[in-house]
């Protein structure tokens, strides 16, 4: 979901990195799905304090609904436990939770634990 997993940013969470420890730890596997993620415009707009976090929240919705990941995301990813993951520490101001809500919005049947 990341928009910038390789990034010298991401430590420990580089691509290449969390590919190998959820293999080895829990034998689950690495998507990037950067359908999921927010532009770059988006992303520092917020990040530069040129937007607020409300503002944020409308535009990264519109742009979920304008790539309607609803139908671009093949649900069955979702079949078994899926963690959708970013770098923010918590929820609440973290695009993963506008995800999850968005896709439970669409979809109906999803179940949202926030770790």
């Amino acid at each position: 979901m990341r928009l910038k997993n390789t990034s010298h940013l991401a430590g420990f969470a580089k691509q290449e990195d969390l590919e190998y420890f959820l293999q080895k730890i829990c034998g689950a596997e690495y998507r990037h799905e950067p359908i999921l993620a927010p532009t770059e415009e988006i992303l520092d707009a917020y990040q530069q304090k040129a937007i607020s976090w409300e503002e944020y929240q409308v535009r990264f919705h519109a742009l979920l609904a304008e790539r309607a990941v609803e139908q671009s995301i093949d649900r069955q990813l979702f079949a078994a436990p899926a963690v959708l993951l970013c770098s923010e520490p918590k929820a609440d101001r973290c695009h993963r939770r506008l995800v999850a809500e968005y896709l439970a919005e669409h979809w109906g049947d999803v179940q949202i634990i926030h770790l």
